[in-house]
């Protein structure tokens, strides 16, 4: 998503979005068949697959004169303890518009809640306009830290844009191993929704996507 939605993108631009989106579809389709039976597996592979999408992919958030230099994103080693099966739980309904860049303000509306034991609690959220889709931002403790995580927050799930990790019947599998930065942590050109209060934690969670 681009700061400027007065223009809309050129064709090309569209077609590589497009084609972006499809290939991490389809690399969640790929972890969420190995994880069951190899989760490490499965998160070596999700960092191979988009350390080649980030650096050469012409839709990747890394701007394109630094490509070049590009050689992989900082992941933490996998760690089994922070992968869980959890249900959603009841939370007040609420709504909330997220400024983003093309898309402006974005609904969303909080479906539930998760209680994670030992850390706290994050918001579930349903993006409330075309498309759908499951939402789970957070922040936590190392957020904004050198050698920490993205200040802003990260990302868990965004199932409109396949980053979806699966269920187990009433319950959604949250591996924080996977969690990433959203696209502005790369190039400030992106605007992106981060983590509301609710999906703030104290905890410091030292596993996916970590900063330089």
């Amino acid at each position: 998503m681009t700061t400027d939605p007065s223009e809309p993108p050129p064709a090309s631009t569209a077609l590589e979005v497009a084609d972006w989106r499809r290939q991490v579809w389809q690399l969640y389709v790929e972890v969420r068949q190995t994880a069951d039976r190899d989760p490490a597996a499965a998160h070596q592979h999700w960092q191979d697959v988009r350390n080649a999408l980030f650096a050469s992919h012409p839709a990747s958030p890394v701007p394109a004169a630094e490509r070049g230099s590009f050689v992989r994103l900082p992941v933490a080693r996998y760690d089994p303890g922070w992968r869980l099966v959890l249900p959603v739980e009841a939370a007040q309904p609420a709504r909330i518009e997220m400024t983003t860049g093309s898309d402006g303000e974005v609904p969303f509306e909080r479906i539930g809640r998760f209680e994670i034991p030992d850390v706290g609690g994050l918001d579930l959220w349903r993006l409330a306009s075309y498309g759908g889709g499951l939402f789970l931002p957070f922040r936590d403790g190392l957020a904004g830290r050198p050698g920490g995580t993205y200040g802003g927050g990260r990302y868990l799930l965004d199932t409109a844009k396949g980053a979806d990790l699966g269920r187990a019947g009433q319950a959604l599998v949250l591996d924080f191993n996977f969690a990433y930065n959203p696209s502005c942590a790369y190039d400030p050109a992106w605007a992106c929704p981060l983590a509301p209060a609710g999906n703030v934690l104290s905890v410091e969670i030292r596993v996916g996507e970590l900063t330089l």
